[in-house]
């Protein structure tokens, strides 16, 4: 269970690491590298950005579930 939840972190933390890293920032930053200039361009990015937003939130909170589920069984002992 241990080794479940610690590799379950490791896979949202660097996922967690990515999406911020794609989301559009004032200056337009990686998210320009890797196409996010050209979605704003088509007027499709408020759908794109809004989706990109909502999995960050879901990730952030597996992992944060997570950190405190594995913190609890390793207090435990288990």
């Amino acid at each position: 269970m241990i080794l479940g939840l610690s590799i379950l972190v490791m896979l949202c933390s660097v996922l967690l690491v990515l999406m911020v890293l794609l989301h559009k920032g004032k200056g337009g930053g990686l998210s320009d590298l890797f196409g996010g200039g050209v979605t704003s361009s088509l007027g499709g990015s408020s759908v794109v950005e809004r989706n990109l937003d909502r999995i960050t939130v879901v990730t952030a909170l597996v992992w944060i579930i997570a950190i405190v589920a594995l913190g609890l069984l390793i207090n435990r002992g288990a």
